[in-house]
């Protein structure tokens, strides 16, 4: 169980970064604040990651103005399925899966029909500054589908997991996978209800399982045994979340990455804020993580020799004179 969430005594012991420490005493110390546009713009996201040879999803279009949108047919008259996503949007919200459409009739990937009225409302929506931080005016991204793996099809309810890594200094040290839900409506998001799967940071394997903060170990829809998941092509994975800090500039951030059929691992984005709630997932904290990197962990290597470094350091030597 997990008691220790309202333990101050377990919380300090097993290191657990609240947000406050996260605000002030880690982002304002390693992420400079002119370098979030960077992340929190999901187009200036995706060309970057193009730029670093790191895979991600392909733009088909964008719509930057209220007079574009009539336009919107025209851009998705090459492609049968599409995502239509905020810019600057955060937490999931905004986000649309089109998995086929036809004239004026949408279908989402959880088999919702839109018509193209609602689709327009929809876009027009994301331009206002609807689903964006601060409510500021947005941009609507439309890009490729992900067609996952089928190694999560008996674990993932409908919608795309994906696989979040912390990545402190070049280095992920805490990552999870979020499984969609039939309550999160197909989206692999935690506050609305998706699994979040802690994962060992060295193997991919299952740690700890967690619905809205709650214990699990069967996915409420699929009845898949969690503790059999398996990342796979893991290494992979940890080379695009290691590349995002050359890549940014960015000393503490969260990398998402999904798992494409044919395509392999992807970036789908990058977060210079990211929530806290890995670490319920993982049933343990980021504190000591962070201070293992900190005191054992080389900062003049490229991402190709970090990601060896931390698949061969020793962890329970760092731990026991961390302990010490």
């Amino acid at each position: 169980m997990l008691e220790w969430l309202f333990d101050a005594q377990k919380l300090k012991k097993l290191g657990v970064l609240g947000m406050n420490a996260r605000n002030y005493k880690l982002i304002s110390k390693v992420n400079k604040r002119r370098l979030y546009p960077l992340v929190d713009d999901k187009v200036q996201t995706k060309e970057l990651a193009i730029k670093a040879g790191i895979a991600t999803t392909q733009k088909i279009g964008l719509i930057e103005y209220q007079h574009q949108v009539k336009s919107f047919k025209k851009i998705i008259q090459q492609a049968p399925e599409f995502v239509i996503k905020p810019a600057h949007g955060s937490g999931g919200k905004g986000v649309l899966v089109i998995k086929s459409w036809h004239d004026d009739l949408f279908m989402t990937a959880s088999g919702k029909k839109l018509t193209y009225a609602d689709v327009y409302q929809h876009i027009s929506n994301i331009l206002s500054g609807l689903y964006s931080l601060g409510g500021r005016y947005d941009v609507a991204l439309i890009e490729e589908m992900v067609h996952f793996s089928n190694v999560f099809e008996q674990y993932s309810y409908q919608g795309v997991p994906d696989v979040r890594m912390i990545v402190y200094k070049g280095y992920p040290i805490m990552a999870m996978t979020r499984l969609a839900t039939s309550q999160s409506g197909g989206r692999a998001n935690l506050h609305q209800g998706a699994v979040g799967v802690g994962l060992d940071i060295k193997t991919g394997h299952t740690l700890n399982a967690v619905m809205y903060n709650l214990p699990i170990a069967i996915h409420p829809d699929t009845k898949a045994d969690l503790k059999t998941l398996k990342v796979p092509l893991w290494k992979e994975h940890l080379l695009i979340a290691s590349k995002a800090y050359e890549m940014t500039g960015l000393g503490y951030l969260g990398a998402d990455i999904v798992l494409d059929e044919q395509k392999g691992p992807m970036l789908l984005e990058l977060n210079a804020r990211p929530g806290l709630a890995i670490q319920i997932a993982n049933s343990n904290g980021l504190i000591k993580s962070i201070k293992t990197v900190d005191k054992f962990y080389p900062q003049n290597l490229n991402p190709e020799q970090r990601v060896d470094f931390l698949l061969n350091i020793d962890n329970k030597k760092t731990k026991s004179i961390l302990d010490d």
